[in-house]
């Protein structure tokens, strides 16, 4: 009986000791310790070659990179907001450009050999489907031609 009563009085010392650490933030993850994040680069070397010519070549637009799919594709009134949101919510646009008062002009897709696998295939034609019933330009140019400027202007006016 006293050995029960020591353990139990041990295991509660023990958990109030571990209720205090956390909330000081002492343990791993808490507020107080180091967590293990890096800054990443948002963008890989294709990826900054085409932002820089897209920046060049359309001067009068806004061009935004590695924008989530459902920040710029909204689900309809009367649709399963979940169901639907949850199609698309991991899924991202390598640049969204847009006019002056950020009306969405199109998305455009940077691949790679990356997008040859079965799994990519399927996450792309995902995306391929939603952007177009949505009614949006998806323009996807391959990192091995990646456009000149005026390549751009010519793809992204020519539809304005």
């Amino acid at each position: 009986m006293k050995t029960t009563l020591l353990v139990l009085a041990l295991f509660a010392v023990a958990v109030v000791a571990l209720l205090i650490l956390k909330k000081l933030g002492l343990l791993q993850g808490g507020k107080g310790s180091v967590w293990p994040f890096y800054v990443k680069k948002l963008l890989t070397p294709p990826e900054q070659v085409l932002y820089h010519r897209l920046v060049k070549a359309l001067p009068e637009h806004i061009v935004l990179a590695q924008v989530q799919v459902s920040r710029v594709l909204g689900v309809k009134k009367g649709a399963n907001f979940n169901e639907w949101n949850n199609r698309i919510n991991r899924l991202s646009y390598d640049f969204v450009v847009c006019s002056m008062d950020a009306t969405v002009v199109a998305a455009i897709e940077l691949d790679d050999k990356s997008h040859n696998s079965s799994r990519r295939a399927a996450t792309d034609e995902k995306k391929n489907k939603a952007t177009s019933d949505a009614g949006l330009r998806l323009i996807r140019w391959h990192v091995k031609s990646l456009p000149d400027e005026e390549a751009i202007r010519r793809e992204l006016l020519s539809a304005a």
